[in-house]
C-alpha cells in the first residue's frame, strides 16, 4: 500500500480490496487451487487453464499497452510498456516450458479456441482499456497482478512438495513478480488519489468486475468448459 487517498484516509487499494475479499476467498478456496497445492489437480484440467492462460495472456498485453498509450506520466508509460512486453514472454515460455512438459502440441493450442469465461475476461479487459479513462483501466488490470501474487503464496505456505505444478507455484509466489505487483498497486493509488468521486466509483466497478472474471477463468477450467452449442 502506499499513502495515496482521496482525502478519506484509505487507498483505492485498501477499499477494493476489502470489498472484494469474499470473492478472493472463495477463489483461494475454490477445488482447482486446493488440489493444485496439493499436487493432485488432474492434468486436463491443468492443461485448460494453462492453454486458456495463453490466449489470456496476449489481450491482456494489449490492455497493458493501452494503459500504457494512456499513462498520465512517463513513469506510467514505461511500466506499462514493460508489463505488456512481460506478459507476451510469458505467454511464449507457456508455449516451450509448460505446454512441453504437460504435452501441449503446438497444433492442439493452434485449435483450441477461447473458452466463453476466458473471451468475456479478456473481451472485458480491451474493451475497459479502449473506452474508459487511465484510472478504471489500472482497476481493471489490478486484479490480475494482486490476485495472482496472493493465490502464489497462499499456495506456497501449504503447497505438497515436490509437486508437479512446482514452477507455476514459485512464479508466482516469487518476490520479482510481488515487486511489480506492488508497483501496480502504488500506480492504480496515484491515479485514484486525483479521480473525481465519478471515476472513483467506475474504478470500483471494474476492480469488482475483473475479480470476478478470476473466479470464474478458474472455475472454467475445473469444470473442462468449453462453447456449449
Amino acid at each position: 500500500m502506499n499513502d495515496a487517498t482521496n482525502g478519506s484516509g484509505a487507498t483505492f487499494s485498501a477499499a477494493a480490496w476489502q470489498a472484494n475479499l469474499p470473492v478472493f476467498e472463495a477463489i483461494r478456496t475454490m477445488a482447482f487451487n486446493e488440489q493444485l497445492a496439493q499436487g493432485t489437480l488432474p492434468a486436463d484440467r491443468f492443461k485448460h487453464y494453462m492453454i486458456q492462460d495463453a490466449h489470456y495472456l496476449i489481450a491482456f498485453g494489449r490492455a497493458l499497452a493501452i494503459a500504457a498509450a494512456k499513462a498520465d506520466d512517463a513513469d506510467g508509460l514505461v511500466q506499462f510498456s514493460e508489463a505488456a512486453k512481460v506478459a507476451v514472454i510469458v505467454e511464449r515460455s507457456l508455449h516451450t516450458d509448460f505446454f512441453r512438459s504437460f504435452g501441449v502440441a503446438p497444433a492442439e493450442f493452434d485449435g483450441t479456441e477461447m473458452s466463453p469465461a476466458c473471451h468475456h475476461y479478456t473481451s472485458f479487459l480491451i474493451g475497459t482499456a479502449h473506452a474508459e479513462p487511465y484510472a478504471v483501466v489500472l482497476a481493471a488490470l489490478l486484479p490480475c497482478f494482486w490476485i495472482y501474487a496472493e493465490i502464489g503464496r497462499d499456495i506456497l505456505a501449504r503447497a505438497v512438495r515436490p509437486n508437479p505444478y512446482d514452477a507455476w507455484i514459485d512464479t508466482y509466489a516469487g518476490e520479482d513478480f510481488h515487486e511489480a505487483v506492488r508497483a501496480v498497486i502504488a500506480t492504480t493509488d496515484r491515479a485514484a488519489a486525483t479521480a473525481s468521486p465519478q471515476v472513483r466509483a467506475r474504478m470500483h466497478e471494474a476492480y469488482k468486475r475483473a475479480s470476478q472474471l478470476e473466479w470464474m477463468f478458474w472455475d472454467s477450467a475445473w469444470r473442462l468448459a468449453s462453447w456449449p452449442v
